[in-house]
């Protein structure tokens, strides 16, 4: 296994394998039994009124000639590229040409920055990036430009799009491939591991940056596999992505790569516009889309829904962050014949799923059981003892396709694991038999409608503003997004600080901007227990009155 991963035990990577469990496949072996299987069928289907449409011989086809640009390029098995890319076919192509040729690609987020993508270049040791030129007013090319300037090892910038001085077109990638004999021999040269590594995923950690998860082929298509069977995921199915395919809820549970698994149809929504996507799903047939708590509380809000077809829906699922039983009621009563799906789960590994027949309080109040048999799941107290069903705790896990440490991360695995093989999710939940119901999270961070921000990370950020003589971040109640940052700020002697001026600070750092705090509160002093820590609970405590006191009429 690639250098800086922690293999799972030899006798525990038989036993996957004897049970069935990994089928010793690749993720590009896994998409070309479908090809083989059903050439015609449609496999990604987008654009503003789905003028693009590819069938599973031709995503082949296309992504063949990415894949031997690559190679032509330089790319070898094992070399990291951090990708960039937005929701569109370009994604699907340079995904699963860079798995085909077992390059592992780093999976940065479209609202990255450039404090964020130094660092997975930087951490992932990348040759390469893979990108957009721009993206309404944000201009990658520069940025990207600055990180190859900094970390010499970035080798190769290919931007899809117009490329910058010294980067390369997406088109002249393809044209370095050559005619399609010359890509299949190209090919031919390549032999991918099933055990290697063929993803990094972004955690949503508690530190100042994001850590790397690195996924297997075997435990990463099993995730699919089993993700799919708890969704009902069959060669009829037409799922619909509309958040980051570059998220491992949309990649791969079930996502993306479930629905090739299966030989269903991708259909990437052209915007989060209610009138866009629904238009999509009733003009595509959707069967399965795949939300978050922000867009599902729109949905059920907005009166664009009336003038939609939205019979042929089976499954809108929840993730990132609970979706609460009431909103889960309304969802089935909008959409009758529709079950609403909460999927919780973590990209190192374990998912649970709401199953599509459990009993109605499983269906609207539980975050669902594990889509394995084989996932072993405990509930412990601060102390790593196992607490009684219904009490709460924080959940440990192992399994088939949860990792067993970090990438190059030997301080963080030993905190986010057990020297016998656990990952402590740092989520507290109660359990009942093996059905999770979560209550929160046990470290500092906060859920912003999925998007998870470390306080950190931004309070470190913050400290770094002249007129900050202290600064705690919190999380603030939202009707919408279920929680935002509130920055608690001591200023300097003299000295005073706006929000404008705060976030001016902030994105002159280069992170993303659903890190941005959305209040901002002057105090003389925090709350501080005996030993001096700061009483984040009461911060937190005194927001939400004050949010509460200010909507009332």
């Amino acid at each position: 296994m690639l250098q800086g991963c922690t293999p799972w035990p030899d006798e525990l990577a038989a036993r996957w394998r004897r049970e069935g469990w990994w089928e010793g496949l690749t993720l590009w072996d896994m998409v070309a039994r479908t090809v083989s299987r059903a050439p015609d069928k449609a496999a990604v289907v987008a654009g503003e009124v789905g003028e693009f449409r590819q069938t599973y011989a031709e995503l082949d086809r296309a992504v063949a000639r990415v894949a031997a640009g690559w190679l032509a390029l330089g790319l070898r098995p094992l070399d990291r590229v951090v990708m960039q890319l937005p929701n569109t076919p370009e994604f699907v192509h340079h995904y699963l040409a860079l798995v085909r040729i077992g390059a592992i690609p780093v999976m940065a987020l479209r609202a990255h920055r450039l404090a964020e993508v130094r660092h997975f270049v930087r951490a992932s040791g990348a040759v390469a990036y893979v990108g957009p030129d721009a993206i309404r007013d944000f201009d990658y090319r520069p940025m990207v430009a600055e990180v190859q300037r900094e970390l010499p090892h970035l080798r190769h910038i290919v931007i899809v799009g117009t490329p910058a001085e010294g980067q390369v077109a997406h088109d002249d990638l393809l044209a370095r491939a050559g005619n399609e004999a010359g890509a299949a021999a190209a090919l031919a040269t390549v032999a991918v591991d099933p055990a290697e590594v063929t993803t990094m995923l972004l955690s949503g950690g508690t530190t100042s940056m994001s850590k790397l998860i690195p996924r297997t082929h075997e435990d990463y298509v099993l995730n699919a596999r089993l993700c799919g069977v708890a969704a009902g995921f069959d060669s009829g199915t037409v799922f619909m992505a509309i958040l980051p395919l570059g998220h491992n809820y949309n990649l791969a549970s079930p996502g993306m790569l479930a629905t090739f698994y299966y030989g269903g149809t991708l259909v990437i929504a052209p915007s989060t516009d209610t009138a866009a996507i629904f238009g999509a799903i009733a003009r595509e047939r959707v069967t399965v889309v795949a939300a978050v708590v922000p867009l599902i509380a729109g949905w059920l809000t907005s009166p664009e829904l009336q003038r939609f077809d939205t019979r042929s829906l089976r499954v809108i699922q929840n993730g990132g962050a609970r979706l609460a039983p009431e909103l889960r009621q309304r969802l089935r009563e909008r959409f009758p014949g529709c079950t609403p799906q909460e999927v919780y789960g973590t990209a190192e590994g374990l998912i649970n799923m709401v199953r599509l027949d459990d009993a109605d309080d499983l269906v609207l109040e539980s975050s669902g059981t594990p889509v394995c048999a084989a996932d072993e799941i405990r509930v412990v107290d601060d102390q790593d003892r196992d607490v009684a069903d219904g009490e709460p705790g924080e959940l440990l896990t192992r399994g088939p396709y949860t990792i067993r440490g970090y990438y190059n991360a030997e301080s963080k695995n030993r905190e986010a694991f057990t020297p016998d093989g656990w990952y402590r999710m740092g989520d507290i939940v109660r359990k009942r038999g093996r059905y999770v119901f979560t209550e929160g999270r046990r470290k500092d961070l906060i859920n912003r409608g999925g998007e998870k921000i470390s306080c950190e990370e931004v309070e470190n950020l913050i400290f770094g503003h002249p007129a900050v003589l202290a600064v705690t971040l919190v999380a603030m109640p939202d009707p919408v997004f279920g929680e935002k940052a509130c920055a608690f700020v001591i200023p300097k002697a003299g000295r005073t600080l706006t929000l404008p001026e705060l976030i001016a600070h902030l994105r002159a750092q280069g992170i993303a901007s659903f890190k941005l705090p959305e209040r901002l509160e002057l105090v003389d002093a925090f709350p501080t227990s005996p030993v001096g820590k700061i009483m984040k609970r009461e911060l937190r405590e005194r927001i939400a009155a004050q949010v509460e006191q200010e909507s009332r009429p």
